[in-house]
């Protein structure tokens, strides 16, 4: 145990974001410097539990009184060992994920979390500062062949896995770049994209192959793909977006929120010197409360946009954990994400129980006004509350309201004929099914991440990409020593 009364002497303490009229000025990341004095306090308020919850909450498994218990005595070479053992990428999970390690730690009961995520990122972040990171080739060859489609946190953590076990590993990606949504839907002020770049880096030199551009089904058919790979592993995503299909959808001037990240962060990449869709100067509607429309909030402050709205449809959750949503679960409380500081410092709004009923356009085709109506929550079926009808300006709107799934286009659909029962393909849900080995119904076709689970969460992406590695590693050779973290029937705790 790291103190034995740390959890007493300690208050849970996180790192001081830089301030909103700095910050919104340029795209670099929110937080400022830890002070390893203030980091060894926060470790020490581990209690290192005889039965650890943060365990439960996270599917990686990470040993976090380990680590913590390592960054206390001082030992960050040891705390990376521990912390690597788990997880791949943890200067991805420590900046991006929701945390439901914190909401299972043991403090919740009646205090504050361990501030676990910021020790995690403190221990990735020292282990590059120190050179600790480095390429870890096989000491031997398979000479077996896999295709890993997709290079988001699940393709990557697959692909990272193979290699290390010995095979000769192809990651494709439509897009330009490597990283999935790690590159073009999170943007640079959450994390900036040297964190991809230099784990990408260390995974060329370990031997595995990016294949970037290329648009698997069209540019490579799953039959050649088939034909050529030994093993395949589908890791495309969740990436068919929800729509709102009412009055005034097809007028210019609202898209998709993955179509408007993308170009901002291919401004921070240099292949713009403005964004194609900007919000400068223009009244702008973040349709949906979660992660991408804090997103979309904190991008479009940035481009200097005339005044920010963001709606939900959901009624504004609670500040503390709910009775109906006790300790260990993950609670969804009201959140204070670092976009949405930065929404309320420059005068603008979340609404919350409201419903889009209309977009508005001008005579040039272009939204220029968004009608709502207050709703009555779930239990209702968000039934419309006369009187509440009113208009807001909006000249660009972003719809940041999920993903209902992978897209079908040729690659699922090829494969699904190639299975012989192309409904049995997918599950009820319209994700493709899986069986307890992560493999679809295609002999050789495994499937990790939000295309078999559906939208979560980044730790779940990860620790599927590890665990369907297992499973493709023994279907190639017999065993494996690769770990398993999760089996595929594992539902996400948010």
């Amino acid at each position: 145990m790291a103190d034995p009364k740390g959890f007493l002497t300690h208050e849970r303490e996180l790192p001081a974001r830089r301030p909103v009229d700095v910050r919104i000025r340029d795209w670099r990341e929110v937080y400022e410097d830890f002070p390893k004095p203030a980091l060894t306090k926060q470790a020490a308020r581990c209690m290192d539990c005889g039965i650890p919850f943060c365990h439960n909450g996270c599917p990686l498994g990470n040993l976090i009184p380990e680590w913590n218990d390592l960054v206390y005595r001082d030992d960050w070479h040891e705390a990376i060992e521990r912390l690597h053992a788990t997880n791949n990428f943890p200067e991805f999970t420590g900046r991006l994920c929701p945390a439901p390690c914190e909401s299972a730690c043991v403090l919740g009961i009646n205090s504050d979390p361990v501030a676990i995520k910021r020790v995690e990122v403190e221990i990735i972040d020292r282990a590059f500062a120190e050179g600790w990171v480095t390429p870890q080739p096989p000491a031997a060859r398979t000479g077996r062949k896999v295709a890993v489609v997709g290079s988001g946190p699940a393709g990557l953590a697959a692909a990272q896995q193979l290699t290390r076990a010995g095979h000769d590993v192809v990651v494709f990606e439509r897009a330009d770049r490597a990283g999935g949504l790690l590159r073009y839907g999170i943007p640079e002020f959450k994390m900036e994209k040297r964190h991809v770049e230099r784990r990408l880096e260390q995974m060329r030199a370990e031997g595995t192959e990016f294949r970037t551009g290329v648009d698997v089904g069209v540019d490579v058919t799953a039959a050649r793909l088939r034909e050529e790979f030994d093993a395949v592993v589908l890791a495309g995503g969740a990436t068919a977006w929800r729509d709102l299909p009412v009055a005034g959808r097809e007028l210019d001037g609202i898209y998709q929120a993955m179509e408007y990240l993308p170009l901002s962060n291919k401004v921070q990449e240099g292949d713009f010197e403005t964004s194609p869709v900007s919000a400068e100067g223009k009244h702008v509607v973040v349709i949906g409360g979660g992660d991408t429309g804090a997103d979309c909030i904190g991008t479009a402050l940035r481009q200097g946009a005339a005044s920010v709205t963001q709606l939900e449809i959901m009624p504004r959750p609670p500040a503390a954990r709910p009775g109906t949503q006790p300790w260990p679960t993950y609670p969804l409380l009201f959140k204070m994400e670092s976009a949405h500081e930065e929404l309320e410092v420059e005068g603008g709004a979340r609404v919350y129980a409201a419903s889009t009923t209309e977009f508005v356009g001008d005579e040039q085709g272009r939204v220029r006004a968004l009608r709502l109506v207050d709703v009555e929550g779930p239990a209702n079926g968000f039934k419309p509350i006369p009187g509440t009808e009113r208009e807001i300006p909006a000249e660009l709107v972003t719809l940041a309201m999920g993903f209902v799934g992978p897209e079908k286009g040729a690659l699922l659909t090829d494969l699904a004929a190639a299975a012989g029962d192309p409904e049995a393909f997918f599950d009820a849900r319209g994700n493709v099914a899986r069986d307890k080995s992560y493999m679809s119904g295609v002999e050789g076709v495994f499937v990790a991440g939000d295309m078999g689970r559906g939208q979560s969460l980044i730790v779940w992406a990860i620790a599927e990409g590890r665990s369907a590695a297992a499973a493709v590693d023994r279907y190639l050779s017999g065993e494996t020593a690769l770990p398993v973290a999760i089996p595929p029937t594992a539902r996400p705790l948010v």
